[in-house]
């Protein structure tokens, strides 16, 4: 079925070819003289609407239109409706195709902890991935659970035990201690030097469950944040390509980016 404005948009292009009569092409379309002389006084905020959607989108190629209104209202502070916001979106064909769950049978898991306060439970982990030559180069991320900050990404060729420490001892130095660390049986994880470091500055390692990787499941999201929006969209040529285009989207994420668990809002804003 075809609506009442893309009607109107025929009759006047009938109009205009043919020249006939208001009245005849509104009789042709089957609609009304008032809606056929109507102008619609929200075009100015339409258009206006419109473009932050174009400018956000090709920035951020990644996000929806849940990141995409919420950056409008809660970062640019513009109070636009978001069934009006979401109707412009699906006109300009920006939707993002949502690929299908697959349910995966598992023991069930310990609940995992949620931090009150921040500096209450530190998470990290590993990633992985290659440069345009094919050498593998290896990401250690921590971010602070209460809200998800993004604290530290370490980049390198060899992440040893004995760089997880010395990261982990300029991160302490400005942003404070933190109650409990939790992360995975990752051998820099589990080795005596990790351990010995963190009784001595009276931190609990948490290691989660061998196979269960939902319980690291915070820094686990921002795992697959920083592979989608960052990893996957760029060829790195070398690692101090990496380490700087990191730096600058780690800022992103935590400053602009709005965060679903967050309310909304960017890491930095949550108090």
């Amino acid at each position: 079925m075809v609506k009442p404005s893309q009607r109107k948009l025929m009759a006047k292009e009938v109009m205009l070819s043919k020249g006939l009569s208001v009245r005849r092409v509104c009789r042709l379309f089957c609609i009304s003289e008032t809606t056929y002389r109507y102008t619609s006084k929200l075009n100015d905020d339409n258009e206006r609407i419109a473009q932050l959607l174009l400018g956000i989108t090709n920035e951020h190629r990644t996000w929806g239109f849940q990141l995409c209104y919420l950056y409008i209202r809660n970062v640019l502070k513009l109070q636009f409706n978001h069934k009006r916001v979401y109707r412009i979106y699906c006109e300009l064909c920006l939707n993002l195709r949502i690929k299908p769950k697959r349910r995966v049978k598992r023991e069930r898991p310990e609940k995992l902890a949620s931090a009150q306060f921040q500096n209450h439970i530190w998470s990290m982990d590993f990633m992985h991935d290659n440069l345009i030559d094919g050498r593998k180069y290896r990401t250690m991320n921590i971010i602070d659970d209460y809200n998800r900050e993004a604290l530290e990404t370490e980049i390198d060729f060899s992440l040893p035990a004995a760089r997880v420490i010395r990261t982990l001892d300029r991160l302490i130095e400005h942003r404070g201690k933190p109650f409990a660390i939790r992360c995975d049986n990752g051998p820099e994880y589990i080795s005596g030097s990790l351990k010995q470091w963190a009784k001595i500055n009276e931190i609990e390692l948490w290691y989660i469950q061998p196979g269960n990787p939902q319980q690291n499941g915070y820094v686990e999201r921002f795992n697959r944040t920083m592979r989608y929006e960052l990893l996957n969209q760029c060829l790195f040529e070398n690692i101090e390509q990496v380490k700087q285009q990191s730096t600058q989207w780690i800022w992103m994420y935590n400053n602009v980016r709005p965060h679903m668990a967050n309310r909304g809002i960017p890491p930095v804003f949550k108090k």
